[in-house]
């Protein structure tokens, strides 16, 4: 073939390209605007510094790392106390970019995933931008430690917590840990791993995430994933957690509900909607466990009618440029197993739609052996955006009491 030569150099170019372009995808899955986190594997930025934080560099220092013991291993874990906060990692001034976090601790019980806080705070904020149960904002719903990796979030054996989404400030950050719970935590493990120096453009948002539940939901009022947030930003996605309430609706389906994203002023009803709640996290006709990039099922436990899913929208942007509020139906569906059960028990039962009209389940009504019927459950959720400011509009989390209140233990 003459052209052969040319051929193998357009697609030796081609290759290099796509490998060029999948070694960024991790940077361009987040709206950041900075020269480090756009540049190639093999450029170095100019004036950026990279820093661990841990317990043998608290402060990641240059030369600061494993002193302790003389260098051998003396300091790799911390104790937390009942009541106790520690710092992470801090910067004071300057710009920079938090790349990886992870963390593992020696009891991982679901009273700890829920009752360990974690905040972040950008450019000397006062509030935190991020601020969420450790178990919850890094994946592990319903506190329960899952098998998992995402885009931005991973858990290789079930034992850790990793998280690698880009989190750029401009005037500094700090990150700290505080154990909400009455019992002592033994060990502490983590890295926080940043840089400084990078240049943050203008178009550069603050990483936030926003934990809530609603236990019981409310009949017809949909379930917030994210409550309304004022400003610019990017809806990236959420870690969310149902327990089905089997007392009233035994082992019915739970998940008919509908996904809706109101933006930019959207009142009564959402720019964006969805089909179903398995149908938002790409999956369908029920769910099981798996783990994609951008969605997943992390728990599917059908005795106990507990399942936790997520879905990163991270291919597929979320834009906002006023404001933006995410919620989710609790519509399910009876099939006639489940529709003879939830007749025995003689509560009403309300046919999804305007008001609350009451569903005829006696057992000479054969005409309707599968419909949609209003439902109160159990939800909770860690949503995650992006911003234009380092403070958000949204309320304090919630009590630790709140938190825990029905999460069984492992």
């Amino acid at each position: 073939m003459k052209n052969c030569p040319v051929m193998v150099l357009i697609i030796a170019v081609s290759l290099c390209l796509g490998c060029e372009s999948k070694l960024r995808l991790c940077s361009a899955g987040g709206p950041v605007a900075s020269s480090a986190s756009d540049e190639a594997l093999y450029v170095l930025p100019d004036g950026a510094q990279t820093h661990w934080a841990s317990a043998e560099n608290w402060k990641g220092e240059k030369g600061g790392g494993g002193r302790d013991n003389a260098g051998r291993k003396g300091s790799p874990s911390f104790k937390l106390g009942a009541g106790e906060s520690k710092v992470l990692a801090e910067v004071r001034l300057g710009s920079g970019m938090v790349r990886r976090i992870w963390i593992t601790i020696s009891d991982r019980s679901a009273k700890m995933l829920r009752g360990i806080r974690l905040d972040m705070y950008w450019d000397g904020a006062d509030r935190p931008a991020v601020s969420a149960p450790i178990g919850d904002f890094f994946g592990h719903g319903l506190g329960q430690m899952a098998t998992f990796q995402s885009a931005m979030f991973s858990s290789p054996e079930g034992r850790s917590f990793n998280c690698c989404a880009p989190m750029p400030f401009r005037k500094g950050m700090k990150i700290v840990i505080t154990n909400e719970t009455n019992a002592d935590l033994g060990d502490f493990f983590y890295d926080v791993d940043y840089t400084t120096g990078d240049n943050i453009t203008d178009k550069g948002m603050y990483f936030h995430a926003h934990w809530n539940r609603g236990n019981p939901t409310t009949l017809q009022k949909d379930f917030e994933i994210l409550p309304t947030v004022v400003g610019k930003g990017r809806f990236i996605g959420a870690n969310i957690g149902v327990i089905a309430n089997q007392q009233l609706y035994f082992k019915s389906w739970w998940g008919e509900g509908e996904v809706k994203v109101y933006l930019d002023g959207d009142k009564e009803y959402p720019t964006l909607c969805g089909t179903g709640t398995e149908d938002y996290i790409g999956s369908g006709w029920g769910m099981g466990l798996y783990a994609n990039l951008y969605q997943g099922c992390t728990l599917a436990d059908w005795d106990k009618m507990q399942y936790c899913f997520y879905r990163l929208h991270i291919p597929d942007p979320i834009y906002f440029r006023k404001d933006v509020r995410v919620t989710m139906h609790q519509i399910g569906c009876w099939d006639p197993n489940s529709r003879k059960q939830i007749h025995t028990l003689g509560k009403p039962i309300y046919a999804n739609g305007p008001g609350l009209t009451e569903v005829n389940l006696s057992e000479g009504d054969d005409q309707r052996p599968y419909g949609l019927f209003e439902r109160q459950d159990d939800w909770s959720c860690c949503a995650y955006f992006y911003l234009d400011k380092p403070v958000n509009n949204l309320p304090e989390l919630a009590p630790v009491g709140e938190r825990i209140k029905m999460i069984r233990s492992h």
